[in-house]
Order: structure tokens, then sequence, then C-alpha cells
């Protein structure tokens, strides 16, 4: 069993930027890919980034290419999402997950945490 606890969303103006942290614990990490996804109102869950455990390779989708950046801290057992030039769209609640070997797609991720709403004013 792995649980994730999420913190560090908020409001924030467009142009702004947060810092997503996502505490993990129950198990080793080694072998998990650690995801972030986002969920806004009236829309289906959609893939953020991700990042192996191990090698610390990492995967981002498009619309935050650039802007958003997903690390780890092996010391604390915590993933980060780094987000800057924040806008309008990226109003959702982000929620963190863990699969062995995963994805992009929310299945493919057995533990998630319990999300946290992060808010751009235009």
């Amino acid at each position: 069993q792995v649980q994730l606890v999420e913190s560090g969303g908020g409001l924030v103006q467009y142009g702004g930027s947060l810092r997503l942290s996502c505490a993990a614990s129950g198990r080793t990490l080694i072998g998990y890919v650690m995801a972030w996804f986002r969920q806004a109102p009236g829309k289906e869950r959609e893939f953020v980034a991700r990042i192996t455990w191990g090698s610390g390779r990492t995967y981002y989708a498009d619309s935050v290419k650039g802007r958003f950046t997903i690390s780890r801290d092996n010391a604390k057992n915590t993933v980060y999402l780094q987000m800057n030039s924040l806008k309008p769209e990226d109003t959702a609640v982000y929620y963190c997950a863990a699969g062995w070997g995963a994805g992009a797609g929310p299945r493919e991720y057995n533990y998630w945490g319990q999300g946290t709403q992060v808010t751009v004013s235009s």
C-alpha cells in the first residue's frame, strides 16, 4: 500500500506560480511512476506530468510543457510539481498518483491522493 498526501494548492493570479507537494508513505517507491493529474469541473481527469522514481525520467502533457516541472526528493519520499506562468485554464483539482510502470492513463495508477485545489484568477 502507498499513501499519498498532497499540499500546496491555493489561489493565484494569472502568470503566478505555485508548488504542489505529494508526500508518499507505506512502501518503497523504487519501480513506481509518480504522476500528477488534474480535473476541472465537468471535465475528465487529465494527465499533467509523471516521473519514474528510480531513473528520474520525466514526461509532460503538451499543455504544461515548459511551464511545469515535476521532481522528486528521495530522502523525503516526496514528489513536487512546480507550476509557473499559470493560466486560468490550469484551474482544477490536482491529484498525485502512483503506479507500477504506469504511463499517462489514470487507470494505470493504483494509488491516489485526496487532491488539492488550484485556482488561477484572470
